[in-house]
């Protein structure tokens, strides 16, 4: 064995030993704090005695920690990942309770409560053990974190990769250009809320806003961004006349068929083909190595499955119960803020019950830190490109509002894990280009129905003289929306509130909501049915629509005129040729709205009628048809200005002007991916300046 070998095999046994001595200390501390906790037998024992049954239940522990663990860790990727956090708590403290029955002469014994705080404990401190020992080596520290990439890839010992750098793209899911030119703006007390991303802006990054297509969400933004098209995806969630199916983006088999109809139309499999990784994300980008990704969460083989990367993650029981308590803590936050909130009368506000502080804390930790821990991998394993997505801002937003309190606590945290990623980076065996980006931005604004007290799908049945429920009926907008529907159908008033007999009808209309965004079908009209068709069918629809407070303007397809937008007041904006009857719809929702819609109206899957809300020109304020108070899908506002943050030294991403659309945006990681690919160095740079953490 050469001299090298034997130093890192001594460096091994020796960091064991010191993780050993620490959890043996540990364990002993507790067993003198905790009255159900005891290491020595019931008539006493001496101290060399008890610390011997310390050690030897430490390590007894720590093996079980690692050849059982694994085990329990695989088993429980069948498990929702909503209920992981008790899972770990619990199966980390049998473990515990295990090793102490294994003692000689009965001398451990714990209460199972006990157990589970002792085993939280003890893998905190021996993690904290650790990590110190690594990151004091770096070779040690590198094996360690890319042990969470692909196992099958050598090691990053510097053999097979070369000086070109690589590239990390970030995504700050919902993350929109003015929100993150606020956070990095100083504050009150002069620091920047997101004080890492301010140092980049200063010393090596450039920020950049671009544009959103009309429908301004993950499914339309990512799939443009990694697979270099997003065509026919009208809004986050869809219906399909020819299969009669909702098609919803964040599905798997949903997002699995997009994602290939994406790459037969592009012509290549994506952002990420060569040696790339993609990390949390909605779609693969065609890349080899994937974890958390959605599309191919149905796959089979363990390099394949979207859980695995749960599974390289919480194999590591530090790993696990570190996430566990703050997955916990995160959970009592949510309801501490929730009920704050609601005490103080905060308005608007939507429910954030039931499920939701578990969906918010699974999105902000376990996410996050799985996640994390995935691209610190794919660094120090010198991958070529890694594409990766954070939702916590995006989650809490649309609860919280994008510029609430609670979001920001979420911003400082996401500035922190930037900071770990390029601080990790600066370890890597080859150089990296680190770009943030978002893939939308949010616009604040109370909902559809809070204001206007029914849902977008009352105001169409009430448009369509359908039954709808009795709140909507006592409403003003469902009150005249109904009025309007028995004039055009010459139905006669009836004073009792009950709905009139009406013929029956092959089928009811489909209404679907992405954000500010609706979308309404009429399933038994083959194709995209006209202008002419619905008010035939449906003679007071439109204008009820058209006329909504509530509602900018419509999208429908006129059999002379083509692609016309509908307005209040007889206004239209028509789109093939450009001519505008009264005063133009699109006008509040800037220069760009008539081409965005314009491309939509060409989607062979646009509904029959689109519907976007209307907009606050003063506030930036839109009413979304889901309930959220912060949201996105449509035109309005913050919403459709996401941001680049890019390294100074790549190209600009326009010549001159701001990029629109999402395709657009992949044309311009390719382009930085190929300036990499033929740089054979990368110059020096300033070092990130980070916040400790």
């Amino acid at each position: 064995m050469r001299p090298a070998s034997w130093r890192r095999a001594g460096g091994a046994v020796l960091r064991v030993l010191v993780v050993w001595a620490v959890s043996t200390l540990t364990m002993l501390a507790l067993a003198g704090a905790l009255p159900d906790f005891r290491l020595q037998s019931e008539h006493g024992d001496t101290a060399t005695r008890i610390g011997i049954t310390a050690a030897l239940g430490a390590g007894a522990f720590g093996l079980l920690s690692a050849l059982v663990w694994p085990l329990l860790v695989r088993a429980l990727l069948l498990v929702p990942a909503l209920v992981l956090g008790l899972l770990v708590f619990f199966l980390n403290g049998s473990l515990l309770w295990i090793a102490l029955a294994l003692l000689p002469e009965g001398r451990g014994e714990a209460d199972p409560r006990t157990a589970v705080v002792v085993a939280a404990v003890m893998s905190a401190a021996s993690s904290a053990a650790s990590t110190f020992l690594a990151v004091r080596d770096d070779e040690a520290y590198r094996r360690r974190l890319a042990r969470l990439a692909d196992r099958r890839r050598p090691r990053a010992d510097g053999a097979g990769v070369t000086d070109a750098p690589g590239t990390v793209f970030l995504q700050l899911d919902g993350l929109g250009h003015d929100v993150l030119r606020d956070a990095i703006a100083p504050g009150e007390d002069g620091e920047p809320l997101m004080p890492t991303i301010a140092a980049m802006c200063r010393e090596t990054h450039r920020l950049t806003v671009w544009h959103t297509d009309w429908s301004s969400q993950t499914g339309a933004s990512q799939l443009g961004i990694l697979h270099g098209s997003n065509e026919d995806v009208p809004a986050f969630r869809w219906y399909e006349k020819e299969t009669g199916e909702v098609v919803v983006s964040n599905r798997p088999s949903s997002a699995a068929e997009l994602q290939r109809r994406a790459a037969d139309r592009a012509g290549h499999p994506g952002l990420l083909a060569d040696d790339g990784a993609s990390r949390g994300n909605l779609f693969s980008g065609g890349a080899a190595q994937v974890a958390l990704v959605l599309s191919v969460s149905a796959r089979r083989g363990r390099h394949n499955r979207s859980r695995a990367g749960y599974f390289a993650y919480f194999s590591d029981p530090a790993n696990a119960t570190r996430t566990a308590v703050s997955f916990t803590a995160e959970v009592v936050r949510e309801i501490v803020q929730s009920t704050r909130a609601r005490l103080r009368g905060e308005w608007p506000r939507v429910s954030r019950g039931g499920l939701y502080p578990f969906i918010r804390a699974f999105a902000t930790v376990v996410q996050r830190d799985v996640v994390v821990a995935a691209v610190l991998g794919d660094i120090l394993n010198g991958r070529t490109a890694v594409y990766a997505d954070l939702v916590a801002y995006d989650e809490v937003a649309h609860h919280s509002g994008p510029r609430g309190r609670d979001t920001h606590q979420v911003l400082r945290r996401l500035d922190r894990s930037v900071a770990l990623i390029a601080k990790v980076a600066e370890r890597a065996p080859r150089p990296y280009r680190l770009v943030l980006l978002s893939d939308h931005g949010q616009s604040p604004g109370e909902t559809f129905a809070a204001r206007y007290g029914l849902t977008l799908e009352d105001l169409v049945r009430a448009g369509c003289g359908l039954p709808v429920s009795r709140r909507a009926r006592r409403s003003a907008s469902g009150a005249e929306a109904r009025t309007a529907a028995r004039a055009a159908l010459h139905r006669p008033e009836d004073g009792h509130g009950a709905e009139p007999h009406h013929p029956a009808r092959t089928s009811e209309p489909v209404v679907l909501g992405s954000g500010n965004l609706g979308l309404v079908s009429f399933p038994d009209l083959p194709g995209r049915a006209s202008r002419q068709e619905i008010d035939r069918r449906h003679p007071a629809l439109l204008a009820t629509l058209a006329n909504h407070p509530g509602i900018g303007f419509l999208l429908v397809r006129d059999e002379r005129h083509g692609a016309v937008v509908l307005g209040p007041d007889g206004a239209e904006h028509r789109l093939e040729s450009g001519e505008v009857l009264g005063k133009d719809p699109l006008a509040p929702y800037g220069p760009r709205a008539a081409d965005t819609v314009r491309r939509t109206a060409g989607f062979p899957h646009a509904a029959d009628i689109m519907v976007n809300s209307a907009l606050d020109p003063v506030t930036g304020a839109v009413h979304a048809f889901e309930e959220q108070i912060g949201s996105h899908g449509g035109l309005g506002g913050e919403q459709s200005r996401a941001f680049l943050l890019h390294p100074r030294l790549l190209s600009p991403p326009e010549a001159d002007g701001e990029p629109v659309g999402a395709e657009r945006i992949h044309r311009v990681l390719r382009r930085w991916l190929e300036e990499a690919r033929a740089v054979p160095e990368e110059p020096a740079r300033p070092p990130v300046r980070a916040r400790p953490r």
